[in-house]
């Protein structure tokens, strides 16, 4: 299988075994359990440790708030799918956070869900006042219910809102401890069964409400470890590609269904509303050409305004550095 991999992935990676590593004798990464993506099929087999000539040590985490923190005090170099607005949170108060590729853009699967009891849906949505909901706060579960109430003319501050992770607030929603429940992966699937959205993710995009996560890391690691992060992000790619080809699913699903803790019909279900988007697509003016910069931009502003940090920054166009993309495509 690692020999498949190696031809798929040859020219996007390039001479992946040449990687000089020089200081990092081993890589800690940051991932979400039940969120599958196609990097995971690289990661069971071993082939990112095999393309860096080093041990990379993966540890899941619960909200990308967590990641933020980890990175913060040096204990993850790499996060991967880190959410946009939990970044923002981070890059906004003083943390200098940069984002390295688009790990992947999702509607469908980061949402708010009513306790059917309740039996409010958009029709009646200004009903929501004075409910109680489970939010991660500072990440796009959290950007999503802003935006949600907004749209519905709903007071957030009429809510009784409680900080929990998607795991924990799925468990308590299913007891009817809360009456919304707001994340994503699994966590969504299971608060689905005992509730509705208000928006279908269509209808979110078309209100601008975008969803997509990141692969964040400092800008002094990316500074001091180029090499290594253009491989690493070399392998992601590859896999992505693998994936967005059509021609390996029976080949990566098993791998990644076992490393995000699904089953493959779960996980295949999930997998089908995201996109990964190329290389050459992350370089382009709706993405990390510019427009990515823009809609950071817009999401700091809407933090700013419900009170969640102090301040924005001008730009965010320091916050972004594609110099291991442009290495890939210059391949």
């Amino acid at each position: 299988m690692k020999s498949i991999y190696k031809k798929i992935g040859a020219t996007i990676v390039g001479a992946i075994a040449t990687v000089n590593v020089m200081a990092l004798d081993e890589l800690n990464v940051a991932y979400f359990e039940e969120w599958p993506m196609p990097f995971e099929y690289a990661k069971q087999i071993g082939a990112y440790d095999e393309a860096l000539g080093m041990s990379v040590n993966w540890k899941a985490f619960g909200t990308g708030t967590a990641m933020s923190a980890a990175m913060a005090s040096g204990d993850i170099d790499i996060s991967v799918s880190q959410g946009v607005p939990p970044f923002i949170v981070a890059a906004s108060t003083g943390q200098d956070l940069q984002i390295v590729d688009v790990a992947v853009s999702y509607a469908d699967n980061d949402n708010c869900v009513v306790a059917s009891v309740r039996e409010i849906d958009a029709s009646n949505a200004s009903e929501l006042a004075g409910l109680k909901v489970s939010v991660p706060i500072g990440t796009a579960a959290h950007y999503g219910y802003l935006k949600q109430m907004e749209h519905f003319g709903v007071d957030v501050a009429s809510m009784d809102v409680v900080d929990m992770a998607p795991p924990e607030g799925a468990a308590a929603f299913a007891q009817g401890s809360v009456d919304v429940f707001c994340g994503w992966g699994g966590s969504l699937r299971r608060a689905l069964e005992h509730g509705n959205v208000l928006l279908t993710g269509a209808e979110k995009v078309a209100l601008g409400i975008l969803v997509w996560d990141v692969t964040s890391t400092t800008a002094q690691f990316a500074n001091e470890n180029a090499e290594v992060l253009a491989t690493f992000l070399g392998v992601t790619a590859a896999s992505n590609a693998m994936w967005n080809s059509g021609g390996f699913t029976s080949l990566m699903l098993p791998h990644i269904a076992r490393d995000a803790g699904m089953d493959e019909a779960a996980t295949a279900d999930t997998m089908s509303t995201f996109v990964f988007p190329s290389v050459s697509n992350q370089l382009s003016s709706a993405w990390l050409g510019g427009g990515g910069q823009t809609f950071l931009k817009g999401v700091a502003d809407v933090f700013v305004n419900a009170g969640e940090i102090p301040s924005a920054r001008d730009s965010y166009d320091s916050a972004v550095n594609i110099d291991g993309l442009n290495a890939l495509a210059s391949q």
